[in-house]
C-alpha cells in the first residue's frame, strides 16, 4: 500500500476533498525514487511500460516507473479505442500474429468484462474492389475460427440489410458487406493504461509522471540513471539492477543515448482520428475501405463518434494533424455516408494524432512497403548490459508484453518470488457482488442525473473497481459527494476527490484527456463555459487552480484559421 492511499483511508473517504496544493502521491513516490535501489527501472509509462511495471511488481520485484510526461501521454492516448485481433493481417498470411492477437483480445474480454466489450464491425464492400465479397466473408469466418469462436459468428450483408439496418451508409457504390465481431474499450485508451499504473502502485512500485530520465550508465552491479523532476527541476539519481526501455516511439533514441545496440528498430506511421457529434444511434463500428485501400472506421465513443484513421509515413514521433489529414478523413467519410450536409472542419470536436511504432529488422535499410508492416511487438534482452527493450506492439497485445517482460527479467537474474500471481483483471466476483449490493441498498442509481449516458453503479465500477467501494461510503456519509461537478461530463465530486488523491494528476490535461475523456467529447467552447470546471480545478489543484486552468487553455488554444 502506498503512503498516499493509507492517508486516504486514515482521513476517511467520506471527508470533503482537501484542497492540497501538491499531489501527495506523486511527491511521496519521487522521494522513494531518489532513496531506493530497485530490481528494475522501467522508463516510459505508456501501455508497454505500465504492463511491465504492473506484472513485475505483482510478482514480487522491486520496481520503479518514470515517464518524462504524463502516463499514456504519447501513442497510448491516440489509439482507435479498439481491441481487435488484426483481421487485416490475414491478407498478409500472418496467421501466427492473428492467432496471438485474437488470444490476447479474448483474454481482455474475459479479464475486463466491464471495460473491454464485444462490438460488431459493419464492413461495406465496394463494387470492383480488389477482392470479391465472398473472400471477405471467408476471411471473417477464418478470423472467427482463429479466434476460437469466442465472439458471435460473422454474417453476410446484402444491400437491403445495410439500407434497413444502417441507412446512414451510402450504398450506391457497394454490392453488400459483412458483419463480424471484435472488441472495444468502454472508456478511453489512456484510462485503461492508468489502471495498470495504479495496480503497480498498489503492489509497491515507485512511479511518477513528469520525471525525465536524462542519462543512464552501466556500473558494476547495475544501472545508475540521472533524472529530473520536470515540474520542480529537482535532480534525482535512480539505481536499478536492470533497465527496461518502454519508451515506445522514443525507444531507439534512448538506446542510442545509453549506448545499447539492438537488432530491431522502429519506423513510424501517423494515425489521425477526428471526433464529431454522434453520427448513428447504433452501437457498432462502421468499416470502409478508404481511397488508399486501408481500413477506415466510424467508431462510437459514448455521445460522440471518432472517424479515422490515416496511415501515412512519419520521420519522427512528434506529429500533428495537418490540413491534408483533415481533408482526407472528412472527404472519405462524406463520400461514404448519407448526411444531411457534409461534415466540415467546424464540426470537429476534438482530434487525436499519434504515431504507430512499427518494428523492423535493425539491419534492414529502407522499408520497401511500409504499409505491409504489422503491429507485432518484440522484446529484446541484452544479458551483458542487463537491459530490455520493448519494440512495437498495440493495446490489444499488452498482456502478452507483460508476460514476456517478466520472462526476460527472470532470465536476467531478478528473482520473482510470486511467478504465478495474477497482475491484471477486474477484482474478484466477491468484491463485485459486495459493491453492487451496497450500491443497490443505498439507491445509487436513483442519484443518476436525468439524460445521463448510463447508471452510476456500473460506471463507477468500471472506472474504479474496488476503489468504488470507499466512494460509496463517501456518498452515503456526505450526499454532496454525488453532485455532478462538470455537467457536460457527468463527473461527480467523489470522482474528482479520487483523482486528486490517487490518480497523480499534475496538469489539467492529465485529467481532461487521459484520466477521463472529457476533452474528447466536449467542445472547447462548452468546456470553457462549464460552470463546474473551476470547482473541479480547486478540488484537483487547490491554490494552484487558476494557474492550472490558464495553462490548459493557453496550451490548447484554437488553431488560427488557414
Amino acid at each position: 500500500m502506498d503512503v498516499a492511499a493509507g492517508q486516504h483511508r486514515a482521513a476517511g473517504a467520506h471527508d470533503a476533498p482537501r484542497h492540497a496544493s501538491t499531489p501527495v502521491l506523486r511527491a511521496t513516490n519521487i522521494e522513494r525514487l531518489s532513496r531506493g535501489a530497485f530490481d528494475v527501472l522501467v522508463i516510459g509509462g505508456g501501455i508497454n511500460g505500465a504492463v511491465s511495471a504492473s506484472a513485475l511488481a505483482c510478482r514480487g520485484a522491486s520496481v520503479a516507473l518514470v515517464d518524462r510526461g504524463d502516463f499514456a501521454g504519447a501513442t497510448s492516448q491516440a489509439s482507435s479505442n479498439l481491441a481487435w485481433g488484426g483481421i487485416k493481417y490475414l491478407e498478409q498470411r500472418e496467421l501466427g500474429l492473428v492467432h496471438g492477437l485474437c488470444r490476447a483480445r479474448n483474454e481482455l474480454l474475459r479479464a475486463y468484462p466491464a471495460t473491454v466489450q464485444e462490438i460488431r464491425f459493419y464492413v461495406a464492400h465496394p463494387r470492383a474492389f480488389r477482392r470479391p465479397r465472398w473472400t471477405l466473408l471467408a476471411g471473417a469466418w477464418l478470423y472467427w475460427a482463429v479466434g476460437r469462436f469466442f465472439t458471435r459468428r460473422p454474417r453476410l450483408l446484402t444491400l437491403s440489410d445495410m439500407e434497413r439496418e444502417e441507412p446512414i451508409i451510402d450504398t450506391t457504390q457497394l454490392d453488400g458487406g459483412i458483419d463480424y465481431s471484435d472488441a472495444y474499450f468502454r472508456d478511453n485508451d489512456a484510462r485503461f493504461v492508468w489502471g495498470f499504473v495504479r495496480t503497480a502502485l498498489d503492489n509497491g512500485c515507485a512511479a511518477a509522471n513528469y520525471v525525465a530520465a536524462l542519462e543512464s550508465r552501466r556500473e558494476e552491479g547495475g544501472w545508475i540513471t540521472g533524472a529530473r523532476d520536470v515540474i520542480s527541476g529537482r535532480r534525482l539519481t535512480i539505481r536499478s539492477r536492470l533497465l527496461v526501455n518502454a519508451c515506445g516511439p522514443y525507444a531507439d533514441r534512448l538506446n542510442a543515448a545509453n549506448g545499447v545496440p539492438t537488432t530491431h528498430r522502429h519506423v513510424f506511421s501517423k494515425g489521425v482520428h477526428l471526433v464529431v457529434d454522434r453520427l448513428t444511434p447504433h452501437h457498432r463500428v462502421l468499416t470502409f475501405f478508404a481511397d488508399d485501400g486501408r481500413l477506415f472506421f466510424v467508431i462510437p465513443m459514448g455521445p460522440v463518434t471518432a472517424i479515422g484513421t490515416t496511415d501515412t509515413p512519419a520521420d519522427r514521433p512528434e506529429v500533428v494533424v495537418t490540413p491534408d489529414d483533415r481533408r482526407f478523413v472528412l472527404d472519405n467519410i462524406n463520400r461514404r455516408l448519407r448526411l444531411q450536409r457534409p461534415l466540415r472542419e467546424t464540426d470537429v470536436i476534438a482530434e487525436r494524432c499519434g504515431v504507430r511504432p512499427l518494428v523492423v529488422d535493425g539491419a534492414a535499410g529502407d522499408v520497401a512497403d511500409w504499409l505491409q508492416l504489422s503491429r507485432r511487438h518484440a522484446v529484446e534482452a541484452d544479458a551483458t548490459r542487463g537491459h530490455v527493450t520493448i519494440f512495437g506492439g498495440k493495446l490489444t497485445d499488452c498482456l502478452n508484453v507483460g508476460e514476456e517482460v517478466c520472462e526476460q527479467v527472470a532470465r536476467l537474474g531478478v528473482r520473482l518470488p510470486f511467478p504465478d500471481h495474477a497482475w491484471y483483471g477486474e477484482p474478484p466476483a466477491a468484491v463485485r457482488e459486495e459493491y453492487f449490493h451496497k450500491a443497490k441498498l443505498m439507491g445509487l442509481d436513483d442519484m443518476t442525473v436525468p439524460r445521463a449516458s448510463e447508471k452510476l453503479s456500473p460506471r463507477l465500477w468500471r472506472r474504479y473497481g474496488a476503489g468504488a467501494l470507499p466512494m460509496l461510503d463517501a456518498i452515503r456519509t456526505n450526499p454532496r459527494m454525488a453532485d455532478v461537478i462538470i455537467e457536460t461530463s457527468e463527473y461527480l465530486r467523489a470522482e474528482l476527490d479520487e483523482a486528486a488523491r490517487r490518480e497523480m494528476v499534475v496538469k489539467l490535461e492529465d485529467f481532461l484527456v487521459r484520466r477521463s475523456k472529457i476533452a474528447l467529447v466536449v467542445r472547447r467552447e462548452d468546456l470553457v463555459r462549464a460552470p463546474g470546471l473551476r470547482e473541479a480545478c480547486r478540488i484537483l489543484f487547490g491554490e494552484q487552480a487558476d494557474a492550472k486552468l490558464s495553462e490548459y487553455f493557453e496550451h490548447h488554444a484554437p488553431a488560427a484559421p488557414p
